[in-house]
């Protein structure tokens, strides 16, 4: 496994009515402008399998409703492995939040997928002009739920 991720915290506004452990993963391919986490893009950190899944839901399970990879672009297929041991072990949501512009050809083994890399003219998810965009998984199939993060 190649990914590799720099630190993680419980957050709750990534995933709307989640209670989310996101892990940063590095190596970023997409080098977005006015990229808030610059040091993502470097090959740094440790590496992310599923003894290191298993420590953390050891630690922080009971805490959270879900888990979001946060990142792994590079590595798609390494993502989707443990997106697919997660889903096996646990009843948490799974997550991505991708660069990408695309859904990634397996979605349907999140819960949630966020795709497209930051523009800081059009905005981030909170912008009602953003080229990114928020899917949710309702029986196999993709529904943009990126309203959800923009104020009334």
């Amino acid at each position: 496994m190649n990914l590799k991720f720099y630190n993680y915290d419980i957050v709750f506004q990534e995933i709307p009515d989640e209670v989310t452990l996101a892990v940063n993963l590095t190596n970023c391919p997409h080098r977005c402008p006015q990229c808030h986490s610059p040091h993502l893009h470097q090959d740094i950190g440790h590496e992310l399998n599923a003894k290191v899944l298993d420590d953390l839901l050891a630690k922080y399970g009971r805490q959270i409703t879900c888990f979001c990879f946060m990142g792994g672009d590079r590595f798609p297929n390494d993502v989707e492995t443990l997106a697919g041991y997660l889903r096996a072990k646990t009843r948490l949501k799974v997550a991505w939040y991708s660069g990408n512009a695309m859904l990634p050809r397996n979605a349907r083994l999140f819960d949630y997928i966020k795709i497209g890399g930051f523009n800081p003219e059009r905005g981030g998810l909170r912008s009602r002009t953003t080229n990114q965009r928020l899917y949710r998984n309702v029986g196999g199939s993709m529904q943009d739920i990126t309203y959800r993060f923009w104020e009334k």
